[in-house]
């Protein structure tokens, strides 16, 4: 594939960011709603949950924040917090309602962490650590904000799951004649296809046992 086609932020990566903004801002919505916060609480976490990821990923890019150019993100997190107003009975009630549009965000802003590293001219081991913060980040920042340990450090397979899309984006792009368009859309399936099938089938990190590490320093 081309390198103009690899690093072209087409109309395809647009509504992704738009719909990743809108179903992570109704993910945080819907956290601090059940966990008792005002709207206007509720919409600032959203908010954060929407743009969390993609401000770091621009912070590290040298590039000035998306949200800081264009007001629609603001306009979207609004339209989240009357979504779930208007559906709260099952937005808010439904367990699976947050790891569905935690799981849709996570999938889209992967590809579109990826899609602007390669705009802004960064090389592909950058654009796959640019999608994984871009997916990932704002759900640590939104856990932090409501008092919860984030799922990025919990066993869930989250921030893991960005990592193997981006991946998929990056070696797609690079080894095959796809359109840059089903590139995007196969990795952010697959973000959320990882995302499901790690639930479904109970895939979990490993993790480390306090009491052997105790242990292993007591001894040493």
């Amino acid at each position: 594939m081309q390198l103009e086609q690899i690093v072209d932020v087409n109309d395809f990566v647009n509504w992704c960011d738009y719909l990743g903004t809108l179903a992570f801002a109704i993910s945080g919505i819907r956290l601090a709603a059940a966990k008792g916060f005002d709207w206007f609480g509720a919409y600032v976490v959203g908010f954060v949950t929407a743009v969390g990821g993609g401000t770091i990923r621009d912070i590290l890019l040298d590039i000035k924040p998306f949200w800081l150019v264009q007001p629609s993100y603001l306009v979207i997190t609004g339209l989240a917090l009357l979504f779930t107003i208007v559906f709260r009975r099952h937005v808010v009630r439904l367990n699976h309602s947050l790891f569905f549009f935690d799981a849709v965000g996570l999938g889209l802003f992967v590809v579109v962490g990826v899609a602007k590293s390669y705009a802004a001219a960064f090389p592909w081991w950058v654009a796959i650590v640019m999608g994984t913060v871009t997916g990932s980040f704002g759900g640590l920042i939104r856990d932090i904000l409501i008092s919860e340990t984030p799922l990025i450090f919990r066993t869930d397979f989250y921030a893991s799951a960005c990592l193997l899309g981006a991946v998929i984006y990056v070696l797609l792009a690079h080894y095959t004649g796809i359109s840059i368009e089903w590139v995007q859309f196969i990795s952010a399936c697959s973000v959320l296809l990882f995302r499901v099938l790690a639930v479904a089938l109970h895939i979990k990190i490993p993790t480390f046992d306090p009491s052997t590490v105790e242990h292993e320093e007591e001894q040493g």
